[in-house]
């Protein structure tokens, strides 16, 4: 794709997520919309998948650490064919196929269940290690949130993926500055965090990941780099492409009613008009 279709390709993701949540009465639209352009890249450019297969031994590998941000990864697996998109109308409805965190047992192109912040990155690690064991050359990515790495669990995960020189493994940083309870600098700064995943021998790259640009040289980069794992910490905006939600700590957790939901899918409407006059 080139940057014009994942810019599209992106919007019409944050569409997915703004229906899901409106019809969900639930869920959390302020990091999965932040999240939107890093995973419409990954699925879209990045990784080596196949909808069609989506057990096949050779795929990289994703997995979502911060597991609430849901709705943007099964908008996208959707995206790509592996389920039909009327699925995500389901979400978070009793013994459907999309739940409130990724299930790895009952949808298709999940390679791990999410929950409790903090884990998944430990699973991607071992995902990599696996690989390098087995001499395999599949590549691992998971996505993180900047409150999330307040967990000591991330830490000790980063430990040992630089100790191991588990270069075939990409930790991506949604680094929104919100989580929760507030700004994650008040409540327990995570900040510095390039000098801390440097500290644990990692190539940090910084960049805005808003930016399909800066995105795609930052994810090249990081196939380049031999011998240490990648940390990749995108500056988003909360809420991003919705007006009201944009850096509004209240839309971490909150699913829009009816008029929200209408304005808000007037504001990427537009952005979509605009795309299309490039």
């Amino acid at each position: 794709m080139n940057k014009l279709e994942l810019q599209k390709s992106a919007n019409q993701l944050r569409k997915h997520i703004v229906s899901s949540l409106h019809a969900a009465k639930s869920g959390h639209p302020g990091g999965s919309l932040s999240a939107a352009d890093i995973v419409t890249y990954l699925y879209f450019e990045e990784m080596n998948i196949d909808p069609k297969n989506p057990e096949k031994a050779d795929r990289d590998r994703f997995v979502l650490s911060k597991g609430h941000v849901a709705p943007a990864l099964y908008g996208v697996l959707a995206q790509k064919g592996y389920f039909p998109e009327e699925e995500l109308l389901n979400l978070r409805k009793t013994g459907e196929m999309l739940q409130g965190h990724p299930d790895m047992k009952g949808t298709p192109g999940v390679d791990m269940s999410a929950g409790s912040l903090g884990q998944g990155i430990s699973v991607a690690v071992g995902m990599a290690l696996s690989a390098k064991l087995s001499g395999d050359d599949y590549r691992v990515y998971t996505l993180l949130g900047d409150g999330e790495i307040e967990e000591g669990q991330v830490w000790e995960a980063a430990m040992f993926a630089g100790h191991r020189q588990l270069d075939n493994l990409v930790v991506i940083i949604d680094n929104n500055d919100l989580q929760i309870d507030g700004s994650v600098a008040d409540v327990c700064s995570p900040y510095p965090i390039a000098d801390k995943f440097e500290a644990f021998n990692f190539h940090v790259i910084t960049i805005d990941g808003h930016d399909f640009d800066a995105i795609d040289a930052a994810f090249k980069e990081a196939r380049e780099t031999k011998g240490v794992p990648t940390a990749i910490i995108a500056k988003t905006t909360k809420g991003k492409g919705v007006s009201f939600m944009e850096n509004q700590v209240s839309w971490h957790g909150t699913a829009p009613n009816d008029e929200q939901y209408a304005v808000a899918m007037a504001d990427l409407e537009k952005v979509g008009e605009a795309l299309c006059q490039k």
